[in-house]
């Protein structure tokens, strides 16, 4: 019997093999305010432990914070028929996510990344397999949240609006990944459009715009004019605005408990608990209230799944922030 589901994500799934390495067997260098991490060329690079993240991505992750939060999730996905693809589909049924979605490719490999870990940071070596995307029937879900997909996906995108079209009902979140921005803002111009909401940070904003400009309020206003009812910039840990055609409101980050341990995920975090925020009926304020919790939560851990929260205890957190945790319009 068919499912159906209040949020479907679309997008490549990974197995994330955090690498943790430890000074002085790496460091990072500045130049010209970029920062590059170096490691000895040709040499025997000690690290310090290795520790394997099955079934993430950012719409893997959203899929699974949305199945936290208590919405019904399922992920249309592409794995091999491989080790690592059996174990993704393992973890994603632990976390109560649909996979009746995913395709898997045989004699074809799971896509597999290795994170260099350094402090809190991360370098991401990345592979995205060249996966023949198709659309399963999914019906008509409340929300669709479309994020990273491969350097051949650009065909599978017509299917996606296509479906979209076709159901103006379902809700729309987008937030895009690094071959759907290298693919530019006209050949996805429908996407931003189409967007009841958009995520991205501050320097994909000026990539996507193609500009230098570096006022957050022009960024905002920029990226609205592409299409989206809601354009959400966040800019790491100064926080996260957004921008309805009405107003800019800008959302401080929830206070840390104890420094962040690993930053992988953040992102995903914030945009997925803002977009199941919706989902639940809240506004666009109490949104911004949630997204933080969930990457707050998840920079205490490694990977970008670990540190997901459920409602109750989001909820918890919530109600005991600082007074002032609160948007202010600017």
């Amino acid at each position: 019997m068919k499912q159906s589901y209040d949020f479907i994500a679309i997008g490549d799934m990974v197995t994330d093999a955090f690498i943790r390495l430890e000074s002085p067997t790496a460091h990072v260098d500045i130049d010209h305010e970029v920062r590059e991490i170096c490691l000895r060329f040709g040499d025997k690079v000690p690290y310090k432990e290795v520790i394997v993240v099955p079934a993430v991505g950012n719409s893997a992750n959203a899929a699974v914070s949305a199945a936290r939060l208590g919405l019904k999730s399922a992920l249309v996905s592409n794995i091999g028929d491989d080790y690592f693809g059996k174990e993704c589909l393992a973890a994603l049924k632990t976390e109560h996510v649909g996979t009746e979605y995913i395709a898997t490719h045989k004699n074809q490999k799971t896509n597999y990344h290795y994170v260099l870990w350094f402090e809190s940071e991360r370098t991401i070596l990345v592979k995205h397999e060249e996966y023949n995307y198709t659309l399963p029937d999914i019906d008509s879900p409340k929300w669709i949240y479309l994020s990273s997909l491969g350097e051949n996906s650009l065909p599978f995108h017509g299917l996606v609006e296509r479906f979209l079209t076709n159901h103006p009902e379902t809700k729309f979140a987008f937030q895009p990944g690094t071959y759907q921005m290298k693919f530019g803002k006209e050949k996805l111009a429908y996407f931003y459009k189409r967007a009841d909401v958009f995520f991205c940070n501050k320097e994909e904003s000026q990539r996507i715009l193609e500009t230098k400009e570096d006022d957050i309020k022009k960024l905002l206003s920029m990226t609205r004019e592409l299409g989206p009812k809601i354009a959400v910039i966040t800019d790491g840990t100064n926080g996260a605005y957004t921008y309805d055609g009405n107003e800019i409101l800008f959302m401080r980050p929830y206070p840390d408990p104890k420094p962040p341990y690993s930053r992988t995920g953040a992102g995903d975090a914030f945009s997925s608990t803002f977009t199941v925020a919706l989902a639940l009926g809240k506004s666009v304020s109490e949104a911004l209230r949630w997204g933080p919790v969930n990457s707050m939560s998840v920079v205490q851990q490694v990977g970008a799944r670990a540190g997901l929260l459920d409602r109750k205890t989001l909820e918890g957190y919530l109600a005991s922030a600082p007074a002032d945790y609160e948007p202010i319009m600017i």
